[in-house]
Parts: structure tokens; sequence; C-alpha cells
């Protein structure tokens, strides 16, 4: 039987201005991405903790590989994600990655953004467990302001 996706959660996230670590076009960029807060809705609900951050790698090509942490409050208990994935723009937009502005994407229409990532859970209270018993795809959508991510679990 081939697995299928079921829809699980939205995790509508709030970000901040990137805070540039290194940039050559000609090696990479390196940028962190501090994460304020936001909303989580569906099998989940509550909002995310401030403090997370989204660590990033902007390849010479503009493949950006990304490696997220933060943490969910809900009304179930508190989650931790670490959500781990790739995000490629089309070819006419990657020179913009390697400035500092990321109003850009506003100009980029979402459906032609690849961004996708598998993450990763661990909970405190056992009416969550079931985030740790399967695999999960998140499926996302940048904007200038949010990244809106769902989570679909692999049946």
């Amino acid at each position: 039987m081939s697995p299928t996706l079921e829809f699980s959660f939205r995790i509508a996230i709030t970000v901040d201005a990137p805070t540039i670590v290194s940039s050559d076009p000609a090696r990479g960029k390196r940028q962190l991405i501090p994460i304020l807060g936001g909303e989580v809705s569906g099998a989940l609900e509550g909002h995310v903790l401030p403090g997370g951050v989204d660590s990033q790698f902007i390849q010479p090509d503009g493949l950006c590989r990304l490696s997220a942490r933060y943490a969910l409050a809900t009304k179930d208990g508190t989650v931790y994600i670490e959500n781990n994935g790739i995000r490629r723009l089309p070819s006419a937009f990657t020179a913009n990655l390697f400035g500092d502005d990321m109003g850009f994407f506003k100009h980029v229409p979402v459906e032609d953004i690849y961004f996708k990532a598998t993450p990763t859970f661990e909970v405190d209270d056992p009416r969550l467990h079931w985030l740790t018993e399967s695999v999960f795809i998140c499926d996302a959508k940048r904007t200038p302001d949010t990244v809106n991510l769902d989570m679909y679990r692999v049946l």
C-alpha cells in the first residue's frame, strides 16, 4: 500500500528580520531568522512561543537548507519542534536572497516556491504522544513576514 498524507495542523509563524552571519554570493549566505510567535490550528491548538530560530544556509545557486527550532504552547502541553528542509525559488529571484531585505518575497508567487521540511517532535504530555509515533511532512509557504507550515501525517 502506498503512503497517503493526512492534514494534521497549521502553524502560522511570525518572523523577524534575518541576522546575516556571513554572505558571499560565491560561497553562500548564513542567516538566522528569529521566530517571534504565531498561532497553531487544527488537531493542535495554541500558539508559537517566542525565542525560536530558523538557521539557514543559502547556497550560491539559491537553494536554501534550513533548520528551525521552536516550541508550541498547546491546550494539551508543550511541543518542541525540529524542522529541517529546503526552500527553492525561481532562478529569477536567486540574487535577491543575498540581500538584507526579504520583502521581495511579496513578488514571488507562493506556488512557485518549493518549500518542504521534515519535522520531529518532543512532547511533555501523553495526550501529545501521537506526534512522536508517525512521520510528518511539512508543506511551507513563505510570505514577506510570515511562514505558514501545514503539517501532514504520513499514513
